[in-house]
């Protein structure tokens, strides 16, 4: 029998986001993916080294990378859409729902044990590690933002605005040292970065 688990992580590639911003750079899910986990793995890694918390930053990123999969299915649906309203946001979850046990019922049975819970974070039980990969998630978000800015688009200004009241709301000590540390490169441009 198939299984086409991966052929469909695969085309992720081809969902893209902020559709309803003009972009200087156009930006698809696999692409957000790598960005969440790699600052799920900066954030525990802060977290761990400056903090010393024990966060299994192993197991973060793996979640981070799997975060948006159901995406797949259902598209990247643009925030001021789903949180138009409760009962938008209650119907799109109960979407993901299925999109992730459609998911799940793809991957071989022998790895679904493994999948599973990447697929759908309710059976992760793992809300420590979730609050890092959200962390992530907004934080990519904040510096799509900025970067759109920094290139002249003022279409992200309020978008940034947003998240940085929610990233300020998360009172979350590696965020903080994030922010104040690596977030700032990445309104520089390449020369300023070289020099």
């Amino acid at each position: 029998m198939e299984n086409h688990f991966s052929a469909y992580m695969y085309r992720l590639r081809y969902i893209e986001r902020w559709s309803l911003m003009r972009n200087m750079v156009k930006e698809n899910v696999a692409e957000h993916s790598f960005h969440v986990s790699l600052l799920t793995h900066l954030l525990c890694t802060i977290g761990n080294e400056i903090y010393g918390r024990g966060i299994d930053t192993n197991r973060a990123v793996t979640m981070a990378l799997f975060h948006d999969a159901t995406e797949v299915f259902t598209g990247d649906i643009p925030t001021p859409v789903k949180h138009h309203n409760p009962q938008i946001l209650k119907n799109f979850r109960e979407i993901e729902n299925i999109a992730a046990e459609r998911l799940i019922g793809m991957v071989p049975e022998p790895l679904q044990n493994v999948y599973a819970p990447l697929l759908d974070p309710k059976r992760s039980n793992t809300p420590d590690l979730l609050a890092y990969v959200k962390a992530a998630d907004l934080l990519d978000a904040y510096l799509k933002c900025a970067t759109e800015l920094a290139a002249g688009n003022r279409e992200f200004a309020e978008a940034k605005r947003q998240a940085e009241d929610k990233l300020q709301q998360l009172r979350m000590p590696e965020m903080e040292y994030f922010l104040a540390y690596l977030a700032p490169s990445f309104e520089k441009t390449l020369d300023e970065l070289s020099s």
